[in-house]
């Protein structure tokens, strides 16, 4: 039973790392959105020591296409990510009322969490890179979300969620034998 409260530790650190991230993720989409608006309406946000964000922008030669551009992409990384936790957080918060993650259902929904562990990330990307082009930036100048490392965990996800089901099939065999 030692192991099986190493789980629930484990669950309960996952979905409160979860809710951590989805609220980061809100805030961080609502910061782009202020930054955009605030380009778009010509106010000065950013001002140090008699600097501007305008001259900031004019001295390492980036367009205000760019930076928009560049905000619009961190709004769907964001939008995305906030997404990916909030199933994150789901599947913890199942995991801890079935008190084991050998249930069907949690399988399930592991399962689930790995196949858009997988597939959300590759997604930004691909918005990402439309964005970028339809606002005609140079491919060197986007910004790589690096979903490597998700698609690697959404497919561990995806291997210990068919490890949980077997679980839950051995766990079911053994109460129906009793």
């Amino acid at each position: 039973m030692n192991t099986l409260k190493t789980v629930q530790v484990l669950s309960k650190t996952g979905k409160v790392l979860s809710k951590i991230v989805f609220i980061f993720c809100i805030i961080g989409f609502c910061g782009c959105i202020a930054g955009i608006l605030s380009m778009a309406l010509g106010v000065q946000t950013l001002k140090l020591g008699g600097i501007t964000l305008k001259g900031i922008l004019q001295a390492e030669n980036i367009s205000e296409k760019g930076v928009y551009a560049a905000m619009a992409a961190c709004m769907i990384f964001c939008a995305g990510e906030a997404v990916l936790a909030k199933f994150a957080e789901h599947y913890f918060r199942r995991e801890l009322s079935d008190g084991t993650p050998f249930t069907s259902g949690g399988a399930g929904e592991m399962m689930r969490l790995g196949i858009l562990a997988v597939c959300i990330p590759i997604g930004i990307q691909i918005i990402v890179s439309i964005i970028y082009a339809a606002s005609g930036q140079a491919v060197q100048g986007t910004i790589d979300f690096g979903s490597s490392g998700s698609v690697a965990l959404g497919i561990m996800f995806i291997v210990m969620s068919v490890i949980c089901r077997y679980g839950a099939e051995q766990c079911k065999k053994t109460d129906e034998g009793q």
